[in-house]
């Protein structure tokens, strides 16, 4: 018996691509592959280490993110809104200074935002698609489409944001020239190999975060490991380890993995009903 669903989608819904891919567990492989590849554009990272308590609080900034993208992802409309207003807000308010130069420039600059988005989506889409998860080359394509309506929710205008793979590969070769691993994105790279943490955690630290750490960077583009100063490993060996990893993680049941807080996935079933379930079958019904 099929459910129709009555409550409000959201702004992607169960029919989107997105819905299914942001449900799959190596999301949070691919979020630290983003924080690698968005900690490159010097004038980006340097927005972020002058304004937040990244140093201090670098968990609940990644808590924040992933509760972002799961809000907008699976979230009602209006909360959906309501998250990408505050993000508007919060970076109106925000500017960073160049250390070289004395410029002053907000960081809701078009081209920041830009980066950022473009960074986040690839780093998703690759991952994902890397790891196992079945999307065609036309699903892909309209994954990167459908995220133009998170990108307008940061402040970017959709027309300016790239919609398929051809126009995203297109943006990172005009945007390459512009990279580099500065202080800034030193200072990320050793925070990703060895987070703060509370001494008893500290084997967990070394034993798990430490491997996902590595398959993220391992993950980025050959100029991302160049940039960083390190020699990019053999492609087909990072591909079997992502593929190992996916497997491992998706062999976990669905039903236990949305069960952490702040349980999205779960919420969004509750209003629209079981069929509302993400899968990776359903991009290509």
């Amino acid at each position: 018996m099929t459910v129709t669903p009555t409550g409000d989608p959201g702004l992607f819904g169960p029919g989107s691509v997105t819905w299914q891919a942001h449900a799959d567990p190596m999301m949070w492989v691919a979020g630290i592959r983003a924080l690698y590849l968005q900690a490159l554009h010097p004038r980006a990272v340097r927005g972020v280490m002058q304004n937040s308590d990244f140093r201090r609080d670098a968990w609940g900034r990644l808590r924040r993110t992933a509760d972002f993208v799961g809000t907008t992802t699976y979230g009602t409309t209006e909360a959906a809104e309501r998250a990408g207003a505050r993000v508007r807000k919060i970076h109106r308010m925000l500017g960073a200074t160049d250390p070289d130069t004395g410029e002053r420039y907000g960081v809701d600059e078009p081209a920041l935002l830009l980066w950022v988005h473009c960074a986040e989506i690839d780093s998703y889409l690759h991952v994902l698609t890397r790891s196992g998860f079945p999307l065609t080359d036309a699903q892909a394509d309209r994954y990167i489409a459908e995220h133009r309506i998170s990108a307008r929710l940061v402040g970017l205008d959709p027309d300016a944001v790239p919609a398929d793979r051809a126009g995203l590969a297109a943006y990172f070769a005009r945007v390459r020239p512009e990279l580099a691993a500065g202080d800034e994105a030193r200072e990320v790279d050793a925070f990703l190999l060895r987070p703060p943490t509370h001494p008893l955690l500290v084997p967990a630290r070394e034993l798990l975060w430490r491997r996902v750490a590595h398959l993220a960077y391992a993950s980025l583009p050959r100029y991302a490991h160049e940039l960083y100063g390190r020699p990019a490993p053999a492609p087909a060996t990072v591909t079997r380890r992502l593929r190992v990893t996916g497997t491992l993680l998706r062999a976990i049941p669905a039903r236990l993995r949305w069960q952490l807080p702040p349980k999205h996935v779960l919420r969004a079933m509750a209003r629209l009903g079981p069929d509302a379930r993400p899968a990776p079958y359903k991009p290509g019904r």
